[in-house]
């Protein structure tokens, strides 16, 4: 049943690293002036996309695997929960960080700080996924 431990360890890690971003990583962000801030969210933004989505993938195939191997439905139902971090990141969060990325460092917008902040609580979406997902795959495994 290692594909199920993997399944539980790469959802608790996606719901770690969101967790991280919330509670670190964008206090210090909002913690700069304007310029900086946006300077600062563009590159952080396309890591943290890349290593989120990256471990939603892992921890899906991971319990599709886990389903395929003993038809458990809650496998697939918890493969389906950290999944839905994609539509949710690519129809939520994806149009704010357009706007934020539209935005010049030298001059932000007015209201640069308070779409910055409002994707910051759109984050914590994609944590009450991960740890969904991860109870549900720790559900599966006791």
């Amino acid at each position: 049943m290692l594909s199920g431990v993997l399944a539980l360890v790469f959802a608790a890690a996606f719901a770690g690293a969101a967790l991280y971003l919330v509670l670190v990583e964008q206090p210090a962000r909002l913690a700069l002036d304007d310029s900086s801030m946006i300077r600062e969210w563009a590159p952080s933004d396309r890591r943290g996309f890349a290593l989120l989505g990256g471990l939603a993938v892992l921890a899906a195939l991971a319990g599709l695997a886990a389903f395929g191997q003993n038809s458990d439905i809650r496998w697939l139902i918890g493969a389906l929960i950290v999944l839905a971090s994609w539509p949710y990141t690519f129809f939520v969060i994806v149009p704010l960080n357009n706007r934020l990325l539209a935005t010049s460092a030298a001059r932000p917008d007015a209201d640069a700080r308070e779409i910055v902040t409002f994707w910051g609580q759109l984050e914590w979406g994609l944590f009450a996924l991960g740890v969904v997902a991860t109870a549900v795959f720790g559900w599966v495994l006791t």
